[in-house]
C-alpha cells in the first residue's frame, strides 16, 4: 500500500493555500476524476494530468508532482513532464538545469516548479503514458471562434479518430466525429449543428444516423436519426481546444484534448 498518496481533492486547489498566493499544482496518476481525459498504457487506465486544462496569469507558477494509488498494480510506472514545444523536459528536475527529465514512478516522489511568464498556451505530455495536459497563460484578448477554426482536430495521444468542425453563418457550428462504437466493432460517425459564442461552442442535438445502405441501394426514407447526446466544444488558440462530451447513446461521458490537424487553404486563425 502507498502511503504518501496525494488526495486527489487537493489537485483541483490553487495552491494559494499550499505553494504561495500564485500557485497552482498539477498531479499525474490514476486516479482521474470522472470525466477527465484518460489514457490507456498497457493494463492500466485513467493515466491523466489533473487539472488540464489550467488557466493562469503570468508571472504564475505550477508545481507538477506525480502521485500514487493504492490500488496501482505497480507503483513504479514512469511519468514525466514534456512541453510539446521541447522548452522543458522534468522530472526530478529538468534537463538542462541540474536535473533529469526522464521518466520516473511514484517511488521517486518527484516534483517541480516552472513559473510561466509569457501570455499563450503551453501544451505538455507524459513520455511515460502519452497524456497529455494544457496550461494556458491568458494576456491580451481573450480568444474567440471565427471561421479559421474550421478544419480537422484530433487527440494526438488517439490518433485514428477525430473530428471535422466547420464555423457557418448566424453564429452556428457543425461537428462531426469520425470514432469507433464502444465495443470496439465497428466505425462509428456523429454529427450535429449548434451555435457558438466567444471560445466556446455548443451542439445540444447531436445524432448518429442508422438504416443507409451503399449506392445504388442507398433511401433517404430508410434513414433512422438515432440521438447521440452533446458535446461541447471550448477552444484556447487557433490549435487548441478541448471537447466534453455527454452521450445518452452509450458512449458516456468525458472529454478530449483538441490539436488542430489540417486549414482549409484561404482560411487564416489570427
Amino acid at each position: 500500500m502507498l502511503l504518501n498518496r496525494c488526495p486527489l481533492s487537493l489537485l483541483f486547489i490553487g495552491a494559494s493555500s499550499v505553494f504561495g498566493a500564485n500557485g497552482y499544482s498539477v498531479g499525474i496518476g490514476v486516479d482521474c476524476p470522472p470525466g477527465g481525459a484518460s489514457h490507456r498504457v498497457g493494463y492500466f487506465l485513467g493515466v491523466c494530468f489533473v487539472p488540464s486544462p489550467l488557466t493562469i496569469s503570468p508571472g504564475d507558477s505550477v508545481t507538477f508532482y506525480i502521485y500514487g494509488d493504492a490500488g496501482e498494480p505497480d507503483p513504479g510506472l514512469p511519468h514525466n513532464v514534456v512541453a510539446d514545444d521541447g522548452s522543458f523536459r522534468c522530472a526530478r528536475g529538468c534537463d538542462g538545469e541540474g536535473g533529469d527529465g526522464t521518466p520516473a514512478g511514484f517511488p521517486t516522489q518527484w516534483s517541480f516548479t516552472r513559473t510561466f511568464n509569457t501570455p499563450g498556451v503551453v501544451a505538455y505530455h507524459d513520455e511515460g503514458s502519452t497524456a497529455t495536459g494544457i496550461i494556458v497563460v491568458q494576456g491580451g484578448a481573450p480568444f474567440t471562434i471565427g471561421s479559421g477554426i474550421t478544419g480537422a482536430w484530433y487527440d494526438p495521444s488517439q490518433s485514428g479518430h477525430g473530428l471535422f468542425v466547420e464555423v457557418l453563418s448566424d453564429n452556428r457550428f457543425y461537428a462531426a466525429w469520425f470514432a469507433f462504437n464502444p465495443a470496439g466493432t465497428q466505425q462509428a460517425w456523429f454529427s450535429g449543428v449548434g451555435t457558438y459564442s466567444g471560445n466556446t461552442a455548443i451542439i445540444t442535438d447531436v445524432e448518429q444516423l442508422a438504416g443507409g445502405r451503399w449506392i445504388p441501394n442507398f433511401d433517404p426514407s430508410q434513414i433512422v436519426r438515432n440521438p447521440w447526446g452533446t458535446l461541447t466544444f471550448t477552444f484556447t488558440d487557433c490549435n487548441h481546444g478541448r471537447v466534453d462530451f455527454n452521450s445518452v447513446a452509450g458512449y458516456g461521458t468525458g472529454t478530449m484534448n483538441l490539436v488542430r490537424l489540417t486549414e482549409p487553404a484561404g482560411l487564416t486563425c489570427p
